[in-house]
């Protein structure tokens, strides 16, 4: 039935027009005119109570676009016909409800990290301990001391508030705080070795995640970068024969995100900060994660401390605050007074320096460790060192929580997996863990995965052989009753059918 007595037949060989004239007894014209104007809809009673909330440019745009949508949707035949110009504003109404809840929920909200990765750069990293949370609300409730001495009452310096502690764990002279490390290694250069040569070894020229490459942090920080070695073997000699009258600096990166194995040799730090010193220069020492306390004796594979570096005769080392430390985005810098000083000195110390909410956090978090129960109180270090049979019984318990209908639903069971440390640490090295896997017979493992994700509470796992695995060990207790709750829905009618 080819029409082509109207331009709406241009577009298609069935003119709109005609075929709802036809199959309904009244033309598109007369379904279109019954959409309301922005204002008349605006005026109805549930936009109305909005504008008492929102500003009313805010809810004009949302009124605007659910007409157009629902215009769009009518000439396409994707909504049905509606008898009453009633049943379209209701429908109006309730497409600019659901646009204006969605666009004003906010987008960072709080997850279940199920992956089984305790320090997940995309899940923020390391959790908050309790005492640290407690401190950041005690803190920011008004206003507070963050550059003013209460006792002279005058300026005061906001580093304060970190340095005592830092200096305590790791026995420097000296400490700073500011925004990341990739900043802390940048604000070090540039004050130790601008317009000078920076030898490090080509074996140590690392990237991270987000395109973060050593070499070129090297080149915006203004100095120059001398290569010494090879990727596998770097000697004494190497870096001896590179130094000049144009050298700044000797800086060792260490590799916390891979490792060379094999046919391999370095430079031990102690004898190459002897080297730096001979010669009158300063040795910087970037250990990337930071640890301040000694893993082995929770169990854990070793990582250098801070501690070791400063012992060795580092003059700067610096290291991240967010990972193993356990506080949130920062860059920790410590060592010897002089340098730091001059780093504290420098204009671009401004621009990476950290507010009220660091600090607060930062100082609750060093407190932790001059504490015996550190590692019940601290969130990260507690869940790397959770024993198997710990994290074996928060997945029974969870299961208990499930229906019969859930777990046969989603076919659950209980499972060994493997959890990783996460942010560059420790690559080669992997925790034994436990996991809830589910597998649907009626969605795939992606939309299952999608669905666990995009509720209330989000919770994030992983797809491994085409089944849906949920790691326990990064699943804090207080979180099972929320997740049974969501695996519930998941598994129910509304889902799976």
């Amino acid at each position: 039935m080819d029409c082509t007595s109207c331009w709406w037949s241009i577009s298609s060989p069935v003119c709109l027009y005609c075929f709802y004239r036809k199959r309904n007894g009244f033309d598109m014209n007369e379904l279109l005119r019954r959409l309301p104007s922005v204002d008349a809809l605006l005026a109805e009673r549930q936009l109305s109570d909005l504008l008492a909330v929102y500003q009313r440019e805010f809810v004009r745009r949302r009124c605007r676009a659910a007409i157009e949508e629902v215009r769009r949707s009518l000439l396409e035949e994707r909504t049905p016909a509606l008898t009453s110009r009633e049943e379209m504003v209701a429908l109006l109404v309730d497409k600019v409800l659901a646009m204006v809840q969605t666009d004003t929920r906010n987008s960072l909200r709080p997850v279940i990290n199920a992956g089984g990765i305790v320090l997940h750069t995309g899940l923020g990293r390391a959790p908050l301990p309790q005492s640290v949370k407690e401190n950041i609300n005690h803190v920011l409730q008004g206003y507070c001391n963050l550059e003013y001495d209460l006792e002279s009452g005058k300026r005061g310096e906001r580093n304060t508030h970190i340095r005592r502690l830092l200096c305590e764990i790791t026995g420097a002279e000296e400490a700073l705080l500011v925004n990341n490390n990739a900043a802390a290694v940048f604000l070090a250069l540039n004050t130790l070795a601008s317009g000078k040569e920076a030898i490090i070894s080509r074996g140590q020229l690392v990237e991270i995640g987000g395109s973060f490459r050593l070499p070129e942090v090297m080149h915006k920080s203004g100095v120059i970068m001398r290569e010494v070695g090879t990727t596998n073997k770097t000697h004494l000699r190497d870096y001896e024969e590179a130094i000049t009258s144009h050298t700044g600096v000797i800086v060792v990166a260490h590799t916390s995100n891979y490792r060379v194995l094999g046919f391999t040799e370095e430079v031990e730090l102690k004898a190459l900060c002897q080297l730096a010193h001979a010669h009158n220069l300063p040795l910087l020492h970037d250990l990337g994660a930071g640890v301040l306390v000694d893993f082995r004796q929770f169990g854990l594979p070793h990582e250098p401390l801070v501690q070791d570096s400063l012992a060795a005769g580092a003059d700067v080392v610096t290291f991240s605050g967010d990972k193993v430390i356990g506080g949130l985005q920062s860059g920790l810098i410590v060592g010897k007074r002089a340098f730091l000083r001059e780093i504290h000195k420098n204009p671009i110390m401004r621009a990476v320096r950290c507010d009220k909410l660091v600090y607060a956090a930062m100082e609750a978090t060093l407190q932790l460790f001059l504490r015996h129960d550190l590692l019940e109180e601290h969130a990260t270090l507690r869940l790397l060192t959770s024993s198997v049979q710990v994290i074996r019984q928060r997945a029974e318990r969870l299961l208990q929580q499930l229906s019969p209908q859930t777990i046969e639903a989603l076919h659950i069971r209980i499972q060994d997996c493997q959890s990783q440390f996460g942010s560059g640490a420790l690559p080669l090295e992997t925790l034994p863990s436990v996991a809830l896997v589910l597998k649907s017979s009626s969605l795939s493992a992606d939309d299952l995965s999608r669905h666990l994700r995009t509720g209330e509470p989000p919770i994030i796992g992983y797809i491994q052989d085409d089944e849906v695995y949920l790691d326990m060990r990064t699943v804090f207790e207080e979180e099972v009753e929320g997740m049974a709750g969501r695996l519930e829905g998941v598994g129910g009618e509304k889902v799976i059918r």
